[in-house]
């Protein structure tokens, strides 16, 4: 079978590594980056050290408002189907890449496959929800990395083509494990572990309100322990836009590789973080974790006590953060949610059942 991928943003990449490397032992894979992160730090190092196949066609369109960035790749999208005529499309997660991607294959009548489908968080004024739920109900299949996620679709009617198989990110967590633990991000930053805190911000809701942002970074400021903080490009241009300053124990620095991140991650006191990506994988490493908004679609994190809602209060997250780390029994249970590292080889295996459907 022939399938084109789409991915363009950071977490994108990490799911995209293990289930091409899967996809590859059966089918031919057509990869399409859309450039939706552009830059060397938020790109092309992840490309070279998760050992992803060098994109077949990247699209370079960049940053905009929502409704034009999407629409650029739709009409980008839709150029490299008409042109490479693909059995099925391939998409991961809820960016705009995402939304476009399914758009452009639905239109084309071409199946669409949706990678970590089926996440709610039930706030629509979240542009990543309306990318989730209208690239669903685009879908033919529906690679689902938990249980809630298959609840979800059911409520919304979608039961035809719905897989629970896990989660990606935990394939490419346990595949990437030993080899990050072999970084020497430390040593470079001169930290040992548990002595600091690990922060992330890069939602819209949370980097374009002044309000919101200086809540966030007073928190940080705040903080008993020092706050790493690599800023994503949106997150810097916002700080010196609004004269915010990194002070007290932040210490501010550029967005870092894949396994980098992951060896911060994993030896920090507590993540604070608006990412869906890193609760899961602060969960999946048990690493206590506060998040920076007011819902999560990963909610298990939060049912088993190792995720605390605190959105962009900067009271809230300083008692947040004082509760996940001043008691040894502040976490309860940890439990396999989101798969056993096998998503990628089980969607794999599906797809290929799929071809032999889809060509009768």
């Amino acid at each position: 079978m022939k399938i084109v991928s789409i991915i363009g943003a950071r977490p994108q990449f990490i799911k995209c590594a293990p289930v091409s490397r899967a996809l590859r032992t059966d089918h031919q894979e057509i990869l399409v980056h859309t450039g939706q992160h552009y830059d060397e730090n938020m790109s092309d190092v992840f490309f070279e050290e998760l050992s992803i196949p060098t994109p077949d066609y990247h699209l370079g369109i960049g940053s905009g408002s929502h409704g034009a960035q999407t629409g650029r790749m739709i009409l980008a999208i839709e150029e490299v189907l008409l042109k490479e005529t693909p059995d099925m499309v391939l998409v991961y997660g809820d960016t705009n890449s995402t939304l476009a991607g399914a758009l452009a294959a639905a239109k084309l009548h071409i199946p669409v496959a949706h990678v970590e489908a089926g996440l709610r968080s039930f706030d629509r004024s979240m542009p990543e929800e309306i990318n989730r739920v209208l690239t669903d109900h685009a879908s033919d299949l529906l690679f689902v990395p938990t249980e809630n996620g298959v609840a979800n679709l059911a409520r919304e009617g979608i039961q035809k083509g719905v897989h629970r198989v896990g989660d990606v990110m935990v394939d490419a967590l346990l595949y990437n494990r030993e080899l990050a633990a072999t970084s020497g991000i430390l040593d470079r930053l001169g930290l040992k572990s548990g002595t600091y805190y690990l922060a992330t911000v890069h939602r819209a809701s949370n980097t374009d309100l002044e309000q919101n942002l200086r809540s966030i970074i007073a928190a940080f400021a705040a903080l008993d322990r020092p706050v790493i903080f690599p800023a994503h490009p949106r997150t810097r241009k916002y700080l010196e836009q609004y004269g915010i300053l990194a002070k007290g124990t932040i210490r501010l620095i550029d967005p870092l590789p894949y396994l980098d991140m992951l060896r911060l991650l994993s030896q920090a006191a507590a993540v604070l973080t608006d990412s869906g990506g890193v609760q899961k994988e602060a969960y999946i490493l048990q690493v206590p974790c506060i998040t920076l908004r007011e819902n999560t679609e990963w909610i298990e994190t939060v049912d088993d006590g190792w995720n605390v809602l605190a959105g962009a209060d900067t009271g809230r997250i300083i008692s947040a953060v004082r509760q996940m780390t001043g008691d040894s029994d502040r976490c309860g249970n940890h439990a396999a949610h989101y798969g056993d590292g096998t998503a990628a080889d089980g969607i794999r295996r599906i797809i290929s059942a799929f071809e032999k459907e889809y060509r009768r």
